[in-house]
């Protein structure tokens, strides 16, 4: 991976091209991010670089996460992630990184929060089917997640049964996307279609593995 950046979804919108045609977008508040550490295998075992977005006031957190902002000499950060590029050593403590990295017509992937939805039954979980007929006396058991399908043998439920659950609040990537505009002075990566997350969710950008 050459290229990434963190960000923040704000919404989505839509853009025009030159011939009219419309190009629905979602608008991510991406950096500046400033580079907080630099991780190496002779000292972590792996090659990174720590990077740190949003800004916050240093009362806001304790006395070793603020000491580990200021042994890199910057400011106190609200995000911090880890980026495997490809070139680490080219990285500097203090060095920003900002939208350009990406240029127009760039496939990136998009890794994010999905919505949660909180315990969610199997209809609308999984948009399984309601159960029987809806009169006749079939009873209280009509969004319910119907037959386990187990008897005597095997005595259980088989792994991977589709049933009632949390459903959303998990790590996301949409993979393949386009950069379809970059405004420098606002810091925003205008992206074609959708991204996982609630607004003001905050995103990874990073180079397409595919692309």
């Amino acid at each position: 991976m050459d290229k990434a950046i963190i960000g923040k979804k704000l919404g989505m919108s839509q853009i025009f091209t030159a011939d009219g045609k419309v190009i629905p977008v979602t608008v991510v508040e991406a950096g500046p991010c400033t580079v907080v550490q630099i991780k190496t295998k002779e000292n972590d075992g792996y090659d990174a670089v720590q990077v740190g977005f949003g800004a916050i006031k240093e009362t806001r957190v304790n006395k070793p996460v603020a000491g580990h902002f200021k042994k890199a000499g910057v400011t106190v950060k609200k995000y911090l992630r880890e980026l495997r590029f490809a070139n680490c050593a080219a990285y500097e403590l203090g060095q920003e990184l900002t939208c350009d990295v990406f240029a127009e017509g760039d496939k990136v992937d998009v890794t994010g929060t999905s919505k949660g939805h909180g315990y969610s039954g199997v209809i609308q979980r999984w948009n399984s089917h309601r159960i029987g007929p809806m009169s006749h006396g079939t009873g209280p058991i009509h969004r319910s997640v119907g037959s386990m399908g187990a008897c005597s043998s095997p005595s259980r439920v088989f792994k991977n049964k589709h049933m009632a659950g949390q459903w959303g609040h998990e790590k996301v990537t949409v993979q393949n996307l386009t950069v379809a505009r970059v405004d420098k002075a606002r810091n925003l990566l205008l992206i074609k279609g959708a991204i996982p997350g609630p607004k003001g969710g905050v995103v990874v950008v990073k180079q397409s593995v595919k692309g």
